[in-house]
């Protein structure tokens, strides 16, 4: 018995590779060096998840349940945002490492053992898309004193109703960029390439410079797990001192209208560049 186990246990641990190997393979340059694919987040959690992702290789786990551990924690972002204090957004901050890492993870495990396929991509859309509209949604119920407050029908409706216009303003955003691809596939059109220059807007054009000016004020990068999740703790933080239903409600009443305006700023930057145009080649 004792020999079986031994043997069990030689055979797993034999068939982990190295964090090096691993590195080489699930983590190449192209992955590492992706323009927009690639959250700024994974620069420091791409250093740790390579051990999760060792741990996983000789499990029966695929890539695509790790993808779906990714969604679940992705909505606990939104779930924790419905606690009352500090303690919520905290949570919801915590929950949004979880799910970037868990991010890293399922495609590095995808890499290694080589399985790829249209649902892991499905799914991934479906995890960030979800994810992203449903904590703008959370922040909504927060301000409306959904949990823990006894709020008046009209204002329990009114920030209800602000967070459902800030949730379909992040996923309607979202899609601009999954539609182009779409639309190129439709077309007949190679994939587009992960790089600035198939995206970059002509710089003698009214939205170029709008663009370039955006860069020194980039709000329109907020509207992220990670990103929400610091404001959201950023405004539990004044909530302390001014009251949480009001700091949330400020809150709310600033990104409902301007997630709107990142919307058309993003739809009018991509009409404007190469991405739709039948010029722009593959180079990958």
């Amino acid at each position: 018995m004792a020999g079986d186990l031994t043997a069990t246990v030689n055979r797993v641990t034999s068939a982990r590779p190295t964090i090096a190997e691993l590195r080489e393979v699930s983590q190449p340059p192209t992955v590492r060096g992706r323009k927009n694919a690639e959250h700024w987040s994974g620069e420091y959690l791409r250093h740790g998840s390579l051990y999760l992702t060792r741990l996983l290789v000789p499990t029966p786990l695929r890539p695509n349940g790790v993808t779906v551990l990714m969604m679940l924690s992705g909505w606990c972002i939104a779930g924790s945002l419905l606690v009352p204090g500090i303690v919520g957004p905290l949570l919801a901050l915590f929950f949004s490492q979880v799910q970037m890492y868990l991010d890293c993870v399922d495609g590095e495990l995808a890499r290694w053992r080589k399985q790829f396929s249209p649902a892991g991509v499905y799914l991934d859309r479906i995890a960030h898309y979800t994810t992203e509209g449903f904590v703008g949604l959370a922040l909504g119920l927060r301000a409306a004193g959904f949990i823990g407050s006894d709020p008046e029908p009209g204002e329990l409706w009114m920030y209800a109703f602000l967070g459902a216009i800030l949730m379909a303003g992040i996923m309607l955003n979202k899609a601009v960029n999954d539609l182009v691809h779409v639309a190129r596939a439709f077309n007949g059109m190679d994939r587009l390439p992960d790089t600035a220059a198939a995206k970059t807007v002509p710089a003698r054009t009214l939205i170029g410079t709008l663009r370039r000016a955006a860069r020194f004020l980039p709000f329109h990068r907020i509207f992220h797990s990670v990103e929400l999740s610091l404001v959201a703790v950023g405004v539990a933080v004044v909530g302390l001192f001014v009251g949480d239903l009001t700091a949330f409600r400020v809150a709310v009443w600033v990104l409902a209208p301007v997630i709107w305006v990142v919307v058309a700023g993003h739809l009018l930057a991509v009409v404007a560049s190469p991405r739709l145009r039948a010029t722009t080649e593959r180079t990958d």
